[in-house]
């Protein structure tokens, strides 16, 4: 369906580019409409409603051509050749097998150090504590590195 895309294409190109050009080359109705009014036209106000010539027949075509492409464009993007399920991402992925869990255990086993393990519930009545790592350590009162809050400023009554 790639080939047809391509031809579609290059066809909506060429014809879009005819009526452009054909459009430009033919003369305007109203172009005579000055000259009906008092130069001694013996045409109508309107132009003559002859039969059409070879421009505007080979508008008319052209514009059929362009509109029939654009169609076939839009069709060919909303059904593309494969189906979906063919052409995705996944298409050829196996699933690596799974291991069976041990028989004692209540979760299953999902490779290795992927999922971090869950630490034990306190017992009740045992108060919580941080590990001794975390907590950081208060400074001294003199420190330098400390800055001090300032004082209030004292109020004048």
């Amino acid at each position: 369906m790639q080939w047809l895309s391509s031809i579609l294409l290059t066809l909506q190109v060429i014809s879009s580019i005819l009526v452009i050009v054909l459009v430009l080359l033919q003369q305007g109705k109203g172009a005579d409409m000055g000259a009906a009014f008092g130069s001694g036209s013996a045409g109508s106000v309107f132009g003559s409603a002859g039969a059409a010539n070879f421009l505007s027949r080979a508008t008319k075509w052209a514009a059929i051509v362009f509109f029939v492409t654009t169609g076939g464009l839009a069709w060919v993007a909303h059904h593309p050749a494969g189906s979906p399920i063919e052409s995705g991402i996944m298409q050829g992925f196996t699933a690596p097998a799974k291991e069976a869990a041990p028989a004692g255990s209540a979760v299953p086993d999902v490779g290795g150090s992927a999922v971090p393990s869950v630490p034990a519930a306190p017992s009740k009545g045992a108060e919580p504590s941080a590990p001794a790592a975390a907590v950081p350590a208060v400074p001294p009162a003199g420190d330098a590195s400390v800055p001090s809050v300032p004082a209030a400023p004292a109020e004048k009554k």
